[in-house]
């Protein structure tokens, strides 16, 4: 049976018509979106880093807060910490940003929070035994809550080609530990000139893998090291470093088995894609110059993340050969539907 996807075309680039379309998806998904009185609602986003302009506006996530409020459920947005440089590295600084920003109870009727803790590390640990990957660890409220809505920005991505439903709930509703660990299976190092000696990483190892060199720096013994990601979360200055090369199918395989082990744990998921002003680098890195890969398709939505990621991609119109060059995306989705993420197999409703 194919998935429905909703579709409302943007037909001018303008807030009045991204309002316009926006209302008409939230009418369509009005049956998916019935909460009950007090039900906590979260609401996953990306607000994008400080010098990202491509993010979803405030105003078009409050016309979402409303809908659910107006029944008197209680929603809240969240994202989570990220691992690489930025602003978003911990709770302060990512929740300062926000409201930066405007994404803030005043301006949308509903808190911003960063549900990984104020490091990226609080939450809890699932087995998913994936082939790729047997641990996460995510927010806690995940297990807990019934609901979830997610809210999505499509653009490209560095890796996987595309980043849109998957990727977001992948990576963004991830802890840190979790993020390092699908980015790679290469084990962290540190980065001596930036080091301070803190004895934080060494603290935080739950495996003994670091000590003190002889240059009175951390080290990371690679043997002892199971790559959880705990140094990652301890380390204030920005001294364990990431090893991002992987290969885009197995960094493509493991967001799916993420995102399919957080997927599982809630019983009503609703799935918003933003696609307009589509960049070439996913929210986390794009600026104001980036260069868009397609035309604006408009707003679409699924209770399926898979076939409203199939669809999204089949709309775009791949204007700079972005896509092309970045095929590992269509490998991640089959692999999707094999992992029971949704299905391949899709039916556009134009609204």
């Amino acid at each position: 049976m194919k998935s429905k996807v909703y579709l409302a075309p943007i037909p001018e680039n303008t807030h009045h018509a991204r309002q316009a379309a926006l209302v008409k998806v939230l009418g369509a998904l009005r049956p998916a979106m019935q909460y009950e009185e007090g039900a906590l609602v979260p609401i996953k986003l990306t607000i994008g880093d400080s010098a990202c302009v491509h993010h979803m506006s405030p105003e078009l996530v409050k016309l979402v807060v409303e809908i659910i409020r107006a029944q008197g459920a209680r929603p809240f947005l969240f994202d989570t910490s990220v691992i690489y440089q930025g602003s978003r590295q911990n709770a302060v600084d990512h929740m300062n940003l926000a409201y930066k920003k405007g994404f803030h109870e005043a301006a949308v009727g509903a808190p911003f929070i960063v549900a990984d803790g104020l490091l990226g590390h609080d939450g809890r640990e699932f087995e998913i035994n994936a082939a790729h990957i047997k641990t996460i660890r995510v927010p806690s409220f995940v297990g807990i809550l019934e609901n979830l809505v997610v809210l999505s920005h499509a653009t490209g991505h560095i890796f996987s080609g595309y980043a849109g439903a998957i990727k977001n709930v992948a990576m963004g509703m991830s802890c840190r530990p979790t993020k390092q660990v699908q980015h790679s299976s290469l084990k962290p190092s540190i980065a001596e000139e930036t080091c301070t000696a803190c004895g934080a990483c060494i603290r935080s190892c739950p495996v003994k893998a670091i000590a003190f060199g002889g240059r009175k720096k951390a080290v990371i013994d690679p043997k002892a090291c199971i790559g959880c990601g705990e140094c990652l979360c301890a380390c204030r200055f920005n001294a364990v470093l990431v090893n991002w090369d992987e290969e885009m199918d197995v960094f493509c395989a493991r967001m799916v088995e993420a995102a399919a082990g957080i997927l599982a744990r809630f019983k009503k998921k609703v799935f918003i894609t933003f696609a307009y002003e589509i960049t070439q680098e996913c929210d986390c890195i794009s600026t104001k110059d980036d260069k868009l890969i397609s035309p604006d398709i408009g707003i679409l939505a699924s209770q399926d993340p898979l076939a409203l990621d199939k669809a999204t991609t089949d709309l775009m119109k791949d204007t700079l050969g972005f896509l092309k060059g970045h095929q590992a995306y269509r490998g991640m989705l089959e692999y999707a539907q094999q992992a029971g993420l949704g299905s391949l197999e899709y039916e556009i409703v134009k609204i």
